[in-house]
């Protein structure tokens, strides 16, 4: 499933086509995690240590990806499945969704998932997933950001698709420099990240797509976009 889930994050990534990706499940669960039977004794260090590392390159792989990935959840997100929730841009439930980090009741600790609540929640709020195992409902999870939208299960497609044709009324070369400035700033210092983001916006200027989008809104039109990472001439 990881292997499968990283060919299709990498499918066509570079065409100017794909503008936005959207991971969603058929069922009642939309990600239940690892397979623990792949994790039992019968199978050795060297491949409980090939389980994870995938993982992990999946959920790295999914913010250093050059469009916005959005979680669509209809169901129960636990483990490794809240783990892939966190990590993606955005993440749209419906509100019968629950998202918990129950490792520690079985005794293996959900310490590669903490990487990525200990990024969307709180401290507290991700500690207590994790010491407890308790589930979060999808308004608390809401409340606490570890998705960015609740609705009705019947409503659940229209939203994401909502916020998947707003995003493709973007550039996408703006999108692709924004969402890679984000995730690299959030880790810096006040200090560095405002020179690194300024030096950004500059950069930004120089784009075709950056500039037709201020000729535009200046001459009152839509503007054109070329989606491409060409410097206006």
């Amino acid at each position: 499933m990881l292997r499968c889930l990283r060919q299709d994050l990498l499918h066509d990534v570079k065409s100017r086509e794909l503008r936005v990706i959207v991971i969603a499940a058929e069922g009642p669960v939309f990600c239940s995690g690892h397979d623990l039977k792949e994790l039992s004794t019968e199978d050795d260090v060297k491949h409980h240590s090939q389980v994870f590392e995938l993982c992990a390159e999946v959920m790295t792989l999914i913010q250093k990806l050059p469009v916005p990935v959005i979680a669509k959840v209809n169901g129960l997100a636990t483990a490794a499945g809240c783990q892939l929730v966190a990590s993606c841009d955005i993440a749209v439930a419906s509100e019968k969704s629950k998202f918990a980090t129950p490792g520690v009741n079985i005794g293996l600790f959900c310490s590669t998932p903490a990487v990525a609540l200990g990024r969307s929640l709180p401290r507290k709020v991700a500690l207590e997933m994790l010491f407890t195992g308790e589930p979060l409902s999808a308004h608390e999870a809401l409340m606490h950001g570890l998705v960015s939208k609740v609705v009705p299960e019947d409503k659940l497609e229209e939203e994401t698709m909502k916020i998947s044709h707003k995003i493709c009324e973007s550039s996408k070369s703006v999108l692709a420099l924004g969402k890679a400035t984000f995730y690299r700033q959030i880790t810096q210092d006040l200090d560095t990240a405002y020179k690194m983001t300024t030096q950004v916006m500059v950069d930004n200027l120089t784009l075709r797509d950056g500039q037709e989008g201020i000729e535009a809104f200046i001459q009152k039109r839509k503007p054109v976009w070329t989606h491409s990472q060409e410097e206006k001439k």
